[in-house]
């Protein structure tokens, strides 16, 4: 099947003022986000207050690591040449492996502050990030950014006509999309099950085990290459591979060895 996407990137557009599909997605997608981890810690047991207050800091660790991971991983050049650009996050631009070096940095600088383990809320939050990270990549279909090959099937893809194209590439954002739509109901299906039979940072490793290879499968039919001609993996491949490792690594070396079950919070 052949679909043109001819969305214009404005939901409306009511004089100077202009709002974004892109925009709206990414606040549904926290919204989303943040009142299924609410639900979590209250089914849990945690206190909500710590969950208002780490929020917060996810949040900025998410939106300066995302830009900021597009910035320097991506296009250093332009951005570097245009600095204004830099905070117009409005028009898309954020980088997945940036958001998760912000997020994790983050959490980490609010449980060295409040004194609280690492793994004690590590696992409730994986379980909603595929959320936004699904309503992130519609948002990049909407804008017409992050384009995949052309397609070389005579019935598949989209042709993206805001892009000044008439010929069909692959909607890699929309397999992304679906990637963490399938995680997210994996991750949801085995909370429900076995949240209080398996150890801490489970859901987190299978989380990052299950997003990043299916990243680095999606990569390849992505028009996206800013590492050098003849290079045989792209950047986003490339910064798979770490996360990819320390999650099999969980699994191989720590997981058969962990206490199982959960302690009361």
């Amino acid at each position: 099947m052949i679909f043109v996407n001819d969305f214009s990137p404005e939901m409306i557009h009511w004089g100077p003022i202009a709002i974004r599909w892109y925009g709206v997605l990414f606040a549904s997608g926290i919204i989303l986000t943040y009142l299924l981890v609410k639900w979590i810690f209250r089914r849990e047991g945690y206190p909500v207050s710590d969950l208002e207050s780490v929020f917060v800091y996810l949040f900025l660790g998410l939106i300066i690591g995302a830009r900021l991971g597009e910035v320097f991983f991506y296009e250093p050049d332009f951005f570097l040449s245009h600095p204004g650009e830099i905070i117009k996050i409005w028009h898309g631009g954020l980088s997945s492996h940036g958001a998760g070096i912000g997020l994790f940095t983050a959490y980490i600088l609010w449980t060295r502050k409040y004194k609280v383990k690492f793994s004690k809320y590590a696992d409730a939050f994986a379980i909603g990030i595929p959320i936004t990270a699904a309503f992130v990549r519609i948002g990049n279909f909407f804008n017409s950014e992050i384009l995949g090959i052309p397609s070389k099937a005579s019935n598949w893809g989209v042709i993206f006509k805001h892009a000044g194209e008439d010929f069909p590439r692959h909607p890699v954002q929309l397999y992304e999309a679906v990637l963490n739509m399938v995680i997210f109901a994996v991750l949801f299906w085995a909370y429900k099950r076995y949240y209080r039979k398996t150890p801490p940072l489970f859901f987190l490793s299978l989380y990052a085990l299950l997003y990043f290879s299916g990243r680095f499968i999606i990569e390849f039919w992505k028009d996206l290459h800013v590492l050098p001609e003849g290079f045989p993996l792209s950047m986003g491949q490339v910064l798979s591979i770490l996360p990819i490792l320390l999650a099999a690594g969980y699994f191989v070396l720590v997981f058969p060895g962990q206490k199982k079950g959960r302690q009361d919070p």
